[in-house]
């Protein structure tokens, strides 16, 4: 079976000549179907722009990506915006909610872009209600953001990020902004839905946050320098 992400030799070039800064300095990932995955490293190190590109929200100066079997390295804005729709459900650390809108309302967004779905607007609003029921917001669904904790805020954003069905979920620092109980509900939530079979890559700087992922991948200096587990120096 091929894997969810391929990524060969890629790097992330930023300024010219003299100010050339490596983001990416060659670095190859790959992660299977079904795998939980947290990626690790100190400030500066080059997980970001490696999150940017997995979500197809920046493309690398060279080398290649394999998402779901398609090399997305040199696609344009318009089909690297398809791809995140189709197949990438986002769930970051500032929840990233329209606070005018219900907690419905959030979760129906990505299906409002998605060409491809072939729904009456009851089926989405239908289909929206059963995400939030399968976070445990039954009780929420009409509520607005500023009506909602944090934790309750996160859930939506998961229940977003699964509405279309995506085959990998990309979590950046999703217990960020959350208290001690919050974040463990979330990690709870996340255990369940790799349980079902969603791939998820998570980007954290809390090593007890990565301990939830079956592997950790370590980056320093835009290159991998070590995948199962991180030391303390390079966390």
């Amino acid at each position: 079976m091929e894997p969810i992400i391929e990524i060969q030799n890629m790097t992330k070039v930023y300024g010219e000549e003299e100010a050339e800064v490596f983001a990416l300095a060659g670095i190859d990932v790959r992660v299977e179907r079904g795998e939980f995955v947290a990626i690790m490293g100190p400030s500066g190190s080059g997980k970001s722009t490696l999150m940017n590109i997995l979500g197809c929200l920046d493309r690398p100066t060279s080398g290649s990506y394999f998402l779901d079997g398609r090399d997305v390295s040199k696609l344009n804005k318009n089909d690297l915006a398809d791809v995140r729709n189709q197949k990438i459900g986002f769930v970051f650390q500032s929840f990233n909610l329209l606070p005018r809108l219900s907690a419905l309302e959030n979760v129906l967004m990505p299906m409002l872009y998605d060409i491809s779905i072939d729904l009456s607007p009851a089926e989405q609003r239908a289909h929206a209600t059963e995400a939030l029921i399968s976070v445990g917001l039954e009780k929420r669904i009409h509520h607005h953001p500023n009506q909602l904790s944090g934790g309750q805020q996160q859930r939506v954003a998961i229940a977003r990020a699964l509405i279309n069905r995506p085959p990998l979920i990309l979590a950046d620092e999703p217990t960020g902004n959350l208290d001690s109980k919050a974040s463990v509900e979330i990690m709870d939530l996340l255990h369940n839905l790799h349980h079902q079979g969603v791939t998820i890559v998570m980007v954290t700087h809390e090593p007890d946050i990565a301990s939830h992922a079956e592997r950790t991948i370590c980056v320093r200096d835009g290159k991998t320098v070590a995948d199962g587990h991180c030391s303390d120096k390079t966390s």
